[in-house]
């Protein structure tokens, strides 16, 4: 599988990493708006072809996935092209700027038939599947409370800064602590409540989300972009619980009984840098014809970025993007 990188930031670099290793997945094509800078990373990762504009990597022939890394903000409009030119699409967290614009998108991929998925990394790790399979087989009882907190002191950086670059911790970070509860649990949200501090540009920095599940489990995750986390997650339970080394990226899992006696430690295997399962799950979706990946479909991109959305609303954090109608 052939896959061009549409923008050549720090994460179009990770991507490189990655795929430079991965056996079955090559790193084809790069796409910056300036092609001083598409041939400056060609040069340095590898890579066969370089382009000077989004436009001209999505019109060759010889791509098979295209991978949007630019910022948020920026998702719309170079996926929609992608899709409407029938090429298959791997977009970064977030998503896109909010619901509206996602909504517009994974309609255009499913009127097109063309591929679509979210490249939210740990919804494909294999521990994933451990870890469900673990709460499945009772071990740790009935799932009754889970916390999670995610943060990294970024500084004054623009895209966390920039309301026109979708800023704030709630999109670069907190869509890893949501979408941690909602791996484990897919149970009807009825109650979410939220608290958050905001920058002097009106981005949340630090946030603290509740949300009440129908099935009676209660989930409190935090996400902040000023301050170093312990980024663990906890999944407690009515007979033990489990603990997760880090939401962004697990190593560990420890599983615990009751008077958190520890009776396990499951390691992962070695990774190459932990993405190589997001490009994996779309070669194998492609290759069977399928227009999403199981592992994170597009009604529960839609989901998540709907619960964002709620949640900026609460707090009055807005984007330029927002209020607009999309099609």
């Amino acid at each position: 599988m052939r896959v061009g990188i549409v923008g050549a930031g720090w994460i179009a670099e990770k991507a490189a990493i990655t795929l430079k290793d991965l056996e079955g997945v090559n790193c084809y094509a790069i796409a910056s708006r300036s092609m001083e800078k598409a041939e400056a990373f060609a040069k340095k990762w590898g890579v066969e072809r370089a382009y000077g504009s989004y436009s001209a990597l999505l019109d060759d022939p010889d791509v098979d996935l295209i991978y949007v890394a630019t910022p948020h903000s920026h998702h719309y409009d170079v996926t929609r092209e992608a899709l409407t030119k029938g090429k298959p699409c791997l977009v970064e967290k977030a998503f896109m700027a909010n619901h509206d614009q996602s909504l517009a998108i994974v309609n255009l991929a499913r009127q097109q038939k063309v591929f679509l998925a979210e490249a939210i990394w740990t919804r494909y790790q294999p521990i994933v599947a451990t870890i469900r399979q673990l709460i499945a087989d009772g071990r740790i009882g009935t799932p009754r409370l889970i916390t999670a907190t995610l943060g990294y002191s970024m500084g004054n950086k623009p895209r966390i800064m920039r309301p026109d670059l979708c800023g704030g911790a709630l999109l670069d970070l907190g869509v890893y602590a949501l979408n941690f509860v909602r791996m484990f649990c897919d149970s009807r949200i009825v109650q979410m409540e939220s608290q958050c501090v905001k920058s002097e540009t009106g981005m949340d920095l630090t946030n603290a989300i509740s949300l009440r599940l129908e099935n009676g489990l209660l989930a409190n995750v935090q996400s902040s972009a000023c301050c170093v986390g312990d980024n663990i997650g906890v999944i407690a339970g009515t007979e033990g619980n489990l603990i997760i080394d880090n939401i962004n990226n697990p190593q560990l899992v420890r599983v615990s009984k009751r008077d958190r006696v520890l009776v396990e430690e499951i390691a992962v295997p070695q990774q190459i840098t932990g993405y190589e399962y997001q490009f994996l799950a779309c070669k194998k979706a492609l290759a069977e014809g399928k227009l999403e990946p199981e592992e994170m479909p597009l009604d529960e991109t839609l989901y998540i970025m709907q619960l964002m959305d709620e949640l900026r609303q609460k707090w009055g954090v807005v984007y330029p993007m927002d209020g607009k109608k999309y099609i």
